[in-house]
């Protein structure tokens, strides 16, 4: 299962009936005849009650519709028919009726959908002694975690698995025009090159809804598809960035990188066999860093070798080393698993799994530590529990760590606990506040707009790099020759609930100028720090948009002249 002949199976090709196929599975039309009048009293209530809560739409149900109708009008099917009767003039739209019917309505509250896709198993490269091993899955991966069920399902077809996961965020009421798509599973830059330029060509024909004959084309329809790639994902291993493949993930359209690090102890690396060093994730995140990528790390404590208070010490050292303070960061506490060659250490006695209560003190200690300009993602690793031998099964660990912090008067000022999700806000009172600390080859920038309350609603990083003189750990063939001596905007992102492109907006962040001023105080920012060119690393589906902030696309990135 794990030889390039299978990787190298071409996807079905192109069909448009395949779309429709999926819209059909996905959101199957009601005939609202006989449930019009009692729906509409129902979504009447929905628009006017003023406590709200899952109890109370259920309640509401069962009072309009009845055990019957309580069974068929599934929330997903709420959804439709709001919209349906929305678009037959029956009712006017309110976005705060959608909100209250939609189903996970945070996944889309930071701005953008995510769609993740899996990549087919084949051979990793590591031999970390704590990573699980299903041959059905690629590594690190098992069979019966959500997202990989949906990957096996689809045999790993791209298309398929964009296609269905954008089919149902739309089902359950989400905006699906900007697209962040995480294409995970095991090393991406050890699969063959052929296989990755076909997977991500598949996902855009999905999202663009129209074949592409390459990769360009396909990039060239998604500036202006119904579902905008505004963010491409990919995870690798730091032993596996060099100049090249800097060059050839952004040929990608890559935009984020996810790096698993792990630990910044090369004593714990060589007793894990991560098979790299500190030094090379080091050199990784320099080089990601000077070509514009978002920097996602992940790291790893109670590895094998480490204790509670090393493993605090071990990440201060991310926001310490100006070599590395990433941009986004998952944490993920090492699960023992069966079949991993960690579970022999343990029988020996030499491997101890932290108690629950040594866990949330790590990890209180931990989110106290992280800074305002990086977004800590996750604090765990959600394994279904019966794969897990001994430690942590608490699954709401991170809502469990944010309630004994405010116990403690402790905050985290990580961006997603900042966010200002689902408030409302007002643009002429946004302020703009900035963040900067040095790394060894830039100054880091971190533009933010604050609401009165602190409350943040979008950002930027920029990035100005420093010469290449005989203090960077750089020279000028690490750096393409398209962006060296430019200024460089890394990131813009407008968080709260996801909009529609075109859309009004009727209190969210989005769409009301926020990312406009913080390009032009950037650019501001770096004339006068004497850059001549500000250039963007920018995903296929906001082209249009810096174009319109002035904006033209290059080879691989897009340049403003100052």
């Amino acid at each position: 299962m794990t030889n390039d002949s299978y990787l190298g199976e071409k996807s079905d090709p192109f069909d448009p009936a395949r779309l429709a196929q999926w819209r059909r599975a996905h959101a199957d039309p009601l005939d609202l005849t006989a449930h019009e009048d009692a729906l509409l009293a129902l979504l009447a209530e929905v628009q006017t009650v003023r406590t709200w809560s899952q109890r109370t739409l259920d309640r509401l149900i069962r009072q309009h519709l009845g055990p019957a109708g309580a069974a068929r009008f599934t929330r997903d099917r709420l959804v439709q028919a709001y919209q349906a009767l929305v678009d037959a003039g029956k009712l006017d739209f309110e976005r705060e009726t959608l909100t209250r019917l939609q189903r996970k309505p945070t996944r889309t509250i930071s701005g953008v959908a995510p769609v993740a896709v899996l990549t087919k198993p084949y051979a990793c490269p590591g031999a970390c002694i704590f990573c699980p091993t299903d041959e059905w899955m690629p590594k690190s991966y098992l069979r019966d975690e959500p997202g990989a069920q949906r990957a096996y399902l689809e045999q790993f077809d791209p298309f398929s698995q964009t296609a269905g996961r954008i089919a149902a965020l739309e089902t359950i009421g989400h905006a699906a025009d900007k697209i962040e798509l995480l294409i995970l599973g095991g090393t991406w830059s050890a699969y063959p090159r052929h296989y990755q330029e076909t997977f991500v060509l598949r996902c855009l024909e999905a999202m663009n809804e129209q074949p592409a004959v390459n990769l360009a084309e396909a990039q060239r329809h998604n500036e202006s598809a119904p579902h905008r790639n505004v963010g491409l994902v990919i995870e690798t291993r730091p032993d596996w960035i060099t100049p090249q493949e800097v060059l050839w993930l952004r040929r990608l359209g890559v935009t984020k990188v996810q790096l698993g690090i792990q630990s910044l102890d090369d004593r714990i690396l060589a007793l894990n066999k991560r098979g790299h060093t500190v030094e090379q994730s080091r050199r990784a995140v320099r080089l990601l860093r000077a070509a514009g990528f978002k920097l996602h790390l992940h790291w790893m404590p109670n590895l094998l070798g480490a204790t509670p208070e090393s493993d605090l010490a071990d990440f201060q050292r991310l926001w310490s080393d100006p070599a590395l303070r990433p941009d986004e960061l998952k944490i993920y506490p090492c699960s023992l698993l069966e079949g991993t060659e960690l579970m022999a250490h343990w029988r020996a006695g030499h491997y101890r799994p932290y108690t629950r209560g040594e866990l949330l003190e790590l990890l209180i200690g931990c989110k106290a530590l992280v800074p305002p300009d990086c977004r800590l993602n996750r604090v765990i690793r959600d394994i279904p529990s019966d794969h897990i031998v001994a430690g942590n099964r608490t699954v709401n660990l991170r809502q469990v760590v944010q309630q004994e912090m405010a116990r403690r008067g402790l905050i985290c000022h990580c961006i997603r606990c900042q966010e200002v999700r689902g408030h409302a806000i007002e643009a002429q009172h946004l302020t703009l506040d900035t963040v900067s600390h040095p790394t060894d080859i830039s100054q880091e920038w971190f533009l933010r707009m604050l609401t009165p309350a602190g409350r943040l609603a979008g950002f930027l990083r920029l990035s100005l790099p420093r010469p290449f003189d005989a203090a960077n750990p750089l020279t000028p063939a690490d750096v393409s020759a398209e962006i060296q001596g430019a200024a460089m905007i890394r990131e813009v992102h407008v968080v709260g609930p996801a909009l529609v492109v075109g859309a009004d907006s009727r209190g969210e962040a989005q769409h009301v100028g926020v990312g406009r001023r913080l390009v032009a105080a950037a650019q501001e920012l770096a004339q006068a720090q004497g850059f001549k060119q500000l250039t963007v690393i920018a995903a296929a589906g906001t082209r249009d948009y810096y174009r319109r902030l002035g904006f033209e696309l290059g080879d691989l990135y897009m340049h403003l002249r100052l």
